[in-house]
């Protein structure tokens, strides 16, 4: 009989997003008349721009001929994807270097991954309320995660605590589920507590196209130091509309290195590499082809077309909520507005009455930890219409 990760027992007994499905899909069967607006998973809505659907054909169309035909590819990331990544960057001011980018299907992927590098016995720290899969991931592996209370009176922004030691810090900005953005001076702070521990920041930055306040740092790497202590991971998710097609990166700087129990130095950039060539074939030459064409200056110019179709839904929203006097948070630098459960009701509760009277679907604030038992999410992603009906529907409940 084998031996099975019996971590798996401290889970949730179902992930956040599938519970939500189950209810809602209860709920739809037993109601077919009742029209449905689902705001709670942030998934897109909007058509990929026309640039990167033109490189994705071209890539379709160069599997049709031997003297074009791909196979398997580097499992980091064709040359010409990471370098129109290092470009994006530099038009951000923002230096990389292509060997420090490794190409994936997603930062979920990878922010779950990218625990194989770290020995069991690390303290993990990480936010409360946060994205289920930074902590999911680590129980799998048997890990003691430390929490810091992000709440309404830090603005969902916790700072270190220095007489508390962490080994891996966990940082989303701006933040999933909370809307809440670090600035240079919050982020350095980090970074010094990073420095002064010996520790790594796993930084993830999933939204950071969505930051309108140019003050506020869109990469960890804008920050001084941070190539010593950080890794980023990022998305075409939102940025692109590929939340279906699967596009990511991880950036690995080759400083980061650590000594090893033997006194050998291990870099966590060769590390991810070989971890990577080991478990990870790469991804396909096509959504590559059409990747690179989103990081252009066509691309992008297009990408931030729909980006600002979702900030003007992120604006109905939080303008609804602030009629009714509710409390929220984000909705600006973000595609997720955060606010509290009216009449205090706990975020499981509010998220059946919603369903059940408004028909209306948000996200639990329970499902991201304890400080989120009285708070909900609503995202941006969906059609204009339905944003205005479903704001509308909301505003008559209270």
């Amino acid at each position: 009989m084998p031996k099975l990760n019996e971590n798996y027992l401290n889970l949730k007994e179902s992930y956040l997003f599938s519970e939500i499905a189950h209810r809602v899909n209860s709920y739809a069967s037993a109601h077919p008349d009742k029209k449905i607006i689902r705001l709670g998973i942030g998934d897109v809505t909007l058509p990929i721009g026309s640039k990167v659907i033109s490189q994705l054909h071209e890539g379709v169309d160069a599997l049709a001929n031997a003297e074009t035909f791909k196979g398997y590819g580097p499992e980091q990331g064709y040359a010409f994807l990471r370098e129109a990544i290092v470009d994006y960057y530099m038009r951000n001011n923002i230096v990389i270097e292509a060997d420090e980018v490794f190409v994936s299907d997603g930062a979920k992927s990878d922010t779950g991954n990218i625990t194989d590098l770290f020995d069991k016995d690390n303290v993990i720290l990480i936010p409360d309320p946060v994205y289920p899969v930074y902590v999911d991931t680590n129980i799998m592996n048997g890990r003691n995660i430390t929490y810091i209370d992000a709440n309404a009176e830090n603005n969902f922004l916790p700072m270190p605590d220095h007489s508390v030691h962490a080994d891996i810090i966990y940082i989303c900005s701006p933040n999933n589920p909370t809307g809440a953005a670090y600035n240079k001076e919050q982020l350095k702070e980090w970074v010094d507590y990073a420095l002064e521990n010996n520790a790594i920041i796993l930084y993830d930055s999933a939204y950071e196209c969505f930051i309108t306040d140019e003050t506020l740092p869109r990469s960890i790497f804008a920050i001084e130091d941070s190539k010593k202590c950080a890794i980023e991971f990022c998305s075409l998710s939102k940025t692109a509309g590929f939340t279906g097609t699967r596009c990511g990166y991880t950036i690995v700087p080759k400083d980061l290195s650590f000594t090893a129990s033997t006194g050998a130095k291990l870099s966590l950039n060769a590390m991810w590499n070989r971890r990577q060539t080991t478990k990870f074939n790469g991804v396909s030459y096509i959504v590559q082809k059409g990747a690179a064409a989103a990081f252009s200056v066509e691309g992008m110019a297009q990408c931030k077309e729909n980006i600002k179709y979702y900030q003007e839904n992120a604006r109905i929203i939080a303008e609804g909520l602030a009629r009714k006097n509710i409390l929220y948070f984000g909705g600006i630098n973000s595609p997720y507005i955060w606010f509290e459960c009216p009449n205090n009701m706990d975020s499981w509760d509010f998220f059946d009455y919603l369903l059940n009277n408004a028909q209306v679907v948000g996200t639990p604030g329970a499902g991201f930890g304890k400080n989120g038992q009285k708070f909900f999410r609503l995202t941006s992603f969906g059609n204009r219409e339905n944003t205005i009906e479903a704001i509308k529907r909301i505003e008559k409940l209270f």
